[in-house]
């Protein structure tokens, strides 16, 4: 246990019997009041975002963890099979673990796992780009090329992406895996 004034963002803690990322950390001193920290935590298990006070003198536990690289092999049910780089173990990982950016999976892709002290998996990591061909998109027009606007795209991991009207299929775009969205068109 230490002090949470010892904490700082992206530390991992047990937080009501759970583990829990945090995502920001604020010292407040407001008025005639005692200080407190302001935390906004992640749930490591159920994905959901908490706000929490807590006093300046108030302890934490924190939890160890250990990141280890990984390559993704399959999908079997709702769970990726993963395959540790260096022992060739492979881990089933469940889709929870990864979150929102399981749409962006792709084989030989290499993500970093964190476990806990406990050897249970608290999270994937995946790289902040990954680069996905376009499989399916509407053509564009002439007329489309010279205005800005955007169309729908299916990419090879089966995730719909807006793109600029000059993507076309079969073209390899930059994708940010924590929001989604379309960053560049990537040379052949």
């Amino acid at each position: 246990m230490i002090s949470i004034s010892n904490v700082s963002k992206g530390a991992i803690i047990r937080f009501k019997g759970e583990p829990h990322s945090i995502e920001s950390l604020m010292h407040r001193t407001p008025g005639n009041l005692r200080a407190f920290y302001q935390a906004n935590m992640r749930n490591l298990k159920s994905g959901r975002n908490v706000e929490y006070r807590f006093s300046a003198t108030e302890s934490v536990d924190v939890i160890i963890t250990e990141r280890k690289q990984y390559q993704y092999l399959y999908r079997d049910g709702s769970d990726f099979v993963m395959m540790d780089s260096e022992t060739f173990d492979q881990i089933n990982v469940p889709e929870i673990a990864i979150g929102s950016a399981s749409r962006f999976v792709k084989d030989g892709i290499t993500v970093t796992i964190v476990f806990s002290d406990d050897a249970s998996i608290l999270g994937v990591e995946l790289p902040t780009f990954v680069e996905v061909e376009v499989t399916e998109t509407s053509p564009a027009s002439k007329d489309d090329r010279a205005t800005s606007g955007t169309k729908p795209a299916m990419v090879e991991t089966g995730t719909e992406v807006s793109v600029p009207m000059f993507i076309q299929t079969g073209s390899i775009i930059r994708v940010d895996t924590r929001t989604g969205e379309y960053i560049e068109r990537v040379k052949k």
